[in-house]
């Protein structure tokens, strides 16, 4: 195997954990009412098979991706690749609610660990359109995995149980565990290990309470003491890690980092692209089933040309960005965003389909065009031996964005509806109105994104990847 062929070879390898990822999460999705049945717990509850490993995952992306700057990359990425495995397997064979949780933090882990140092791997391959390239193909795969999770989750579970979803990915998950120790490079330079664990023990406290907060306000009610305790434990340990990272010599977060405009900005426009999109992919299911009364099965097929039109198109863009540069796609990106959102802030009980599926297409082309050229830029923005944890916190702006994305939207839209429905309008209308009211919002996360994008991706900060 040739050098070219070797590194296309572990690129996939590194992309298929991503992928599980994400063909886990959304399989996971569909399981949830399955799973209440059959552990005999509440809805409420068994939302926490979701939020606990969104919240493990999220956490230690930083961590982990300051483990890859310090340890080999094969050893590290196949580590991934054998926690998940693990994770997976355990879950495929609890009967009890308090083991599926610990089971489902095993597998986070894992996914942490991979997804962490993905793009840090990538990135360390390539230069130039190829860099741009492998992005763009990691971006269309993942969309793959988030698509096909459903289709997937939905066949095993129909006919062999919710256990039965977990069972895919293990046998891919060890496969890759023993194909990345093998060919993935180590890219670690022999150093003393240093590792501020008290640090790490402020950030993990703060960056904990803050997602559980944004997870659970809709639910316990954001002016209830629990919220309040948990954005007073988020300012002090907050600053507690701040403080601490400052002064020490071996920082978990080196915010010397944030100095530079592409890095900061870049990640602040990702993350708000997230929550841009996900104001809509909350809401629009909600919107085919309840007001146009679509059976899921065909408001599964009309939602699924927006992952279609993102995996076609992120590999070519990745690949201009590598040849021409990442400032015109990235303000192409959210601009295509903020014209999608315009259509659906339009829809009523007489939108055709036609034109659901057109406004998902249209965002579907907004996100190929800006994630790939947006990472590419972050992270070659950076050093090389700072590429681990560059990787993890744009990892983690990404899971900011759609949990941020997920509670806003899900906060505004019932507050809007709950209003309406008080000044005694018909639930269509309240809902209609409290949907377009929401939609507002997303496109406000989308002029943000934008902004955020010309400021960290403008002239004077262009990054072209010529080598």
């Amino acid at each position: 195997m040739n050098t070219i062929k070797l590194k296309w070879f572990i690129c996939i390898l590194v992309i298929a954990g991503n992928f599980l990822g994400m063909l886990d999460s959304t399989s996971v999705n569909l399981a949830l009412y399955p799973i209440a049945e059959s552990l005999k717990i509440t809805l409420p509850q068994v939302q926490w098979v979701v939020i606990a490993y969104m919240l493990v995952l999220t956490v230690l992306l930083p961590f982990f991706g300051k483990i890859g700057d310090l340890f080999s990359k094969n050893k590290v990425y196949s580590t991934g690749f054998f926690v998940f495995a693990l994770g997976a397997l355990l879950c495929s064979t609890t009967h009890n609610f308090g083991y599926l949780i610990f089971y489902r933090c095993i597998e986070a882990t894992g996914a942490s660990i991979m997804l962490a140092n993905a793009p840090a791997i990538i990135v360390s391959l390539f230069k130039g359109a190829r860099r741009g390239q492998a992005l763009g193909i990691n971006g269309s795969l993942v969309a793959v995995g988030g698509m096909t999770g459903p289709a997937i989750g939905g066949f095993l579970i129909h006919s062999f149980g919710w256990h039965t979803i977990f069972l895919p990915c293990v046998p891919i998950a060890l496969a890759g565990a023993i194909l990345s120790y093998k060919f993935i490079p180590s890219y670690h330079k022999k150093r003393t290990f240093k590792f501020d664990y008290k640090g790490f023990l402020y950030f993990t406290t703060g960056l904990f309470a803050l997602l559980l907060a944004i997870s659970e306000g809709h639910t316990w009610g954001w002016k209830s003491v629990r919220i309040i305790v948990l954005g007073i434990i988020t300012l002090i340990f907050g600053a507690l890690f701040y403080m601490r990272d400052k002064k020490i010599n071996y920082p978990l977060i080196n915010f010397k980092m944030f100095k530079i405009k592409t890095f900061t900005f870049g990640n602040i426009a990702v993350m708000h692209s997230y929550m841009c999109m996900f104001t809509n992919s909350v809401l629009l299911p909600f919107f085919l089933l309840e007001i146009l009364k679509y059976n899921a099965f065909i408001a599964g097929l009309v939602i699924l040309p927006y992952s279609v039109a993102s995996s076609a198109v992120a590999p070519f863009a990745g690949s201009y960005s590598g040849r021409h540069g990442s400032r015109g796609l990235t303000l192409v990106g959210p601009s295509i965003y903020i014209i999608s959102l315009i259509i659906f802030a339009t829809f009523n009980t007489t939108t055709p389909m036609w034109e659901i599926i057109l406004a998902s297409i249209i965002m579907g082309i907004g996100n190929g065009c800006f994630q790939s050229p947006s990472n590419n830029a972050i992270l070659t923005s950076v050093s090389h031996e700072h590429l681990g944890i560059a990787s993890g916190i744009l990892s983690l702006s990404r899971n900011l964005g759609n949990i941020l994305g997920v509670a806003i939207t899900i906060t505004l839209f019932d507050s809007f509806r709950t209003h309406f429905l008080e000044g005694n309008n018909p639930y269509q209308t309240a809902f209609l109105n409290a949907y377009h009211l929401t939609m507002m919002f997303g496109i406000l996360f989308g002029v943000i994104c934008l902004t955020c994008a010309y400021i960290a991706y403008g002239k004077d900060n262009e990054i072209k990847t010529f080598h």
